[in-house]
């Protein structure tokens, strides 16, 4: 695939928008001069130790909501917090929630992509799918990867690069666009999924403090998410036709990762075969686990009946599941179409793709070791608890209170990734705080999840984020910080500022959030 893009192929950007470049040039320039970002985890690490010592010796009036005592920050320079963080250090490497995610579900993708398979999958993709369209397409499967817990950062961001080069556009522009979707635009989603039990079981604690016979139903955001699909794709389309692949075409690609080189050439009788032959053992897989999963007595259900729920066999299961659904149509499409004559080929590919990930596996550990020491310091309840309290105190509207909540959301989740933690930290504030002045959880959850969805992607101290940087990199080498960040910006404050208008507009019209969710309280 030739690194040179099509002039004709790309909306040249207007005039209003060339100020804008040229912030996000200055942006990524200013980015790019950080050092690498293990390096820059090591310097974050350093802040926190310096900064939580000198806190710890405060007294701080705030009450944490998970103790319920007095918040106290932990000094990372005692000798005690020294000794557990040297004697946890390869435990905490090794239990690094991306690590296990990333090198498991890339072991199926790997084969399937060196066998050929996924490479003839999207020829045929792209095939029947108009290429105005590709970009929608692409940010709606991203939205739809959300069910999968975190699959759609090993799986559909690879192939958004991966698709967008096949279809002669810019790789960058396809991964920006696969991000936005999987990442900022997290909590669009017209499938349930276990994050909305998991924020429901938060919420409700938090209203129980207040009301203790308040009930919050899982599913109270469910119409409210489900028609922010709509927003996000179309929010995300502009801003990758208009904005982003416009910026992006002047950079050179430096070449397409091997395997995506073959993409020009149709299929020839043998792998059109093998493809049908490889589609047919996926479809089989799908079969065999939706029989296993239909009984109410199934062990891949939860004890309550349900599959989705957090906690669930299923849900704990979902990587090992892309491993094998990748694997087995991977070595059917390679003994098929012949790129695999021996188990010596299948370990061959598994070893190239983990190879890949060497780079990634270094500011894994780095960065491991930095949100370590950053949660055990305490620093980051200490900024959402102090957020929190300036909200409540400036006593504002409803519908500015609102905003002022996924504006406080979105700043905290630049350091606080997780959005299980933060809504922990959030909620007992935040629901009970809003309760009091008429707005109900089920609302002021909605506003929690546009400001913990829409920042996540300018934001590299998300545990995702250096992952992202190196898919960057297998297409254009010089990719950094500034790179990413600068490319994902736009998405970040247009999903930010439509998400909320959109919210505003869809309680002016008093369309329902989902099930048993009122807007005001009681």
């Amino acid at each position: 695939m030739s690194s040179e893009q099509p002039e004709q192929s790309l909306p040249l950007p207007r005039a209003e928008l060339r100020g804008a470049s040229r912030v996000l040039d200055a942006l990524e320039r200013a980015g790019n001069r950080l050092p690498d970002p293990a390096v820059l985890f090591v310097l974050l690490a350093a802040v926190v130790v310096v900064l939580s010592a000198a806190l710890a010796t405060l007294t701080f009036g705030e009450i944490d909501p998970r103790t319920k005592q007095p918040l106290v920050i932990h000094s990372q320079l005692s000798g005690k917090a020294i000794t557990e963080f040297l004697s946890t250090m390869v435990q905490t490497f090794t239990s690094f929630p991306p690590l296990g995610v990333v090198l498991v579900a890339l072991l199926g993708v790997g084969i399937a992509e060196r066998s050929g398979f996924i490479n003839a999958g999207l020829k045929k993709v792209l095939a029947v799918t108009p290429r105005v369209l590709l970009t929608p397409m692409l940010i709606l499967v991203a939205i739809a990867s959300h069910t999968a817990a975190d699959a759609g950062y090993v799986l559909v961001i690879p192939l958004g690069g991966v698709i967008f080069q096949a279809a002669g556009r810019h790789p960058l522009a396809g991964i920006a666009a696969a991000f936005a979707g999987v990442s900022g635009g997290f909590s669009a989603n017209f499938i349930p999924s276990s994050l909305d039990p998991l924020l429901q079981g938060l919420t409700q604690a938090g209203a129980s403090i207040l009301d203790p016979k308040r009930t919050v139903n899982p599913l109270c955001n469910w119409f409210f998410c489900s028609a922010s699909c709509l927003v996000i794709v179309a929010a995300g389309w502009y801003i990758t036709d208009r904005v982003i692949e416009p910026r992006v075409a002047r950079t050179p690609v430096d070449a397409a990762p091997e395997g995506e080189q073959r993409m020009t050439a149709a299929l020839t009788p043998r792998e059109a075969r093998a493809l049908w032959l490889a589609l047919a053992s996926m479809a089989a897989s799908v079969a065999l686990l939706v029989a296993a999963s239909a009984p109410a007595s199934s062990p891949l259900r939860a004890p309550s009946g349900q599959l989705t729920v957090s906690g669930a066999p299923l849900m704990g299961a979902i990587v090992p599941l892309i491993f094998l659904f990748f694997l087995v149509p991977g070595l059917v499409y390679g003994y098929a179409a012949g790129t695999f004559t021996s188990h010596r080929d299948v370990i061959d590919g598994m070893s190239k793709t983990m190879s890949t990930m060497a780079y990634y596996l270094v500011m894994a550990f780095f960065a491991a070791q930095f949100i370590s020491l950053f949660n055990r310091s305490n620093l980051g309840a200490l900024l959402a608890l102090k957020g929190a309290a300036g909200l409540q105190a400036l006593a504002l509207p409803s519908a500015v209170t609102i905003v002022g909540v996924i504006l406080l959301t979105a700043i905290t989740d630049v350091l606080i990734g997780s959005a299980s933690a933060k809504w922990a930290l959030l909620a007992p504030i935040l629901v009970p705080m809003l309760m009091s002045i008429g707005i109900s959880p089920e609302l002021t959850q909605a506003a929690y999840r546009i400001g913990d969805s829409t920042t996540n992607i300018i934001s590299p101290l998300m545990v995702y984020f250096p992952l992202v940087v190196v898919f960057c990199q297998k297409y254009v080498k010089g990719t950094g910080i500034g790179t990413l960040v600068a490319l994902m910006v736009p998405y970040s404050v247009t999903f930010l500022v439509a998400w909320t208008l959109f919210l505003l507009a869809y309680w002016q019209l008093g369309l329902p959030l989902g099930l048993d969710a009122p807007y005001v309280y009681p």
